[in-house]
C-alpha cells in the first residue's frame, strides 16, 4: 500500500488497484502543495471523517468530476447530495460497508462536526475515525479529528491497525505529546504511525518533532512524510 499525504489530514490510499481520498482538503489549505487533477486522477472513493471544512474539503467537486464514491456518516452524505454529490453511500458509528475489494468503518472519534452557512452554524453527523481493510493489505485506521479516549483499547482490539494516522495539531486536536500516549499505550502493535493535521494553520503545532520525540525508543516507528511524496507500507 502506497500512502500519500497532502498536508493537514487529506491522504490518498493506493492498493490492489484502488486510489481512495480520505479528507480531500485542498482548495484553501496553506500547506498543500501538488497537482490537484492529477492527485485525484483514478480516484474511486473519497472516504470523510466529519463535517468540518478543513475536512470535506474539495470533496464536491472531486465526486461530481471523477464520480467517485463518497462515504461518510449519513447526515453528511444527505448535505452533499443537496451539493450536487450523486454517488453516495451513507454510514454511521459502528457500522462496516462494502467498497468493492475493501471495507470501510467508521469508528468513535471525540470532536465536534458542522458547517457554518448563512451565519448559522449547523451540526452534520457525529465525527468519526475511519478504519480501512483490504485482504493482504495493512489496515489502516485514520483517527479523524480527536482526543485521546479508553475506547481506543476496543479499536485496537478489534480493528487491529497496522497503520494508524494520529492528528497532533493540538487546540482542535490531541497535542503531541498526548497523541504519543495514544498510540504507546492503545497502537502498540502497529506497524507506524503516522502524524497529521499540524503544520498547515497557524495556531496548530507548527511541525511533528515533539511528537516524534515522545515516541522515540518506543515499539512503533514513526512515519513523517514529506508532502506528495507517498510511503509504502507492507502487511
Amino acid at each position: 500500500m502506497k500512502i500519500t499525504w497532502f498536508g493537514h489530514s487529506a491522504f490518498r490510499l493506493d492498493f490492489a488497484g484502488k486510489a481512495v481520498l480520505i479528507d480531500p482538503f485542498f482548495t484553501g489549505n496553506p500547506a498543500f502543495e501538488g497537482d490537484k487533477a492529477k492527485i485525484t486522477e483514478g480516484i474511486s472513493h473519497v472516504l470523510l471523517t466529519h463535517g468540518h471544512g478543513d475536512h470535506v474539503g474539495d470533496t464536491v467537486d472531486i465526486a461530481k468530476n471523477t464520480g467517485a464514491k463518497v462515504v461518510t456518516n449519513f447526515e453528511l452524505c444527505m448535505y452533499l447530495a443537496k451539493q450536487g454529490v450523486q454517488n453516495f453511500d451513507p454510514m454511521n458509528t459502528g457500522g462496516t460497508t462494502d467498497q468493492g475489494g475493501f471495507s470501510v468503518t467508521l469508528v468513535r472519534a471525540d470532536h465536534s462536526s458542522g458547517l457554518v452557512e448563512m451565519d448559522v452554524n449547523f451540526p452534520l453527523g457525529s465525527a468519526n475515525g475511519i478504519v480501512v481493510k483490504a485482504p493482504g493489505e495493512p489496515t489502516v485506521y485514520h483517527m479523524g479529528d480527536t482526543d485521546i479516549f479508553g475506547d481506543m483499547a476496543l479499536i485496537a482490539e478489534i480493528h487491529q491497525p497496522d497503520v494508524v494516522i494520529v492528528p497532533i495539531g493540538d487546540r482542535f486536536t490531541m497535542g503531541p505529546e498526548v497523541a504519543a500516549l495514544a498510540v504507546e499505550r492503545y497502537f502498540g502493535g502497529a506497524k507506524a504511525a503516522i502524524p497529521c493535521h499540524y503544520a498547515s494553520f497557524p495556531p496548530l503545532v507548527p511541525n511533528a518533532d515533539r511528537f516524534v520525540a515522545a515516541l522515540d525508543g518506543k515499539s512503533i516507528q514513526v512515519v513523517v512524510p514529506h508532502k506528495t511524496v507517498g510511503v509504502t507500507v507492507q502487511k
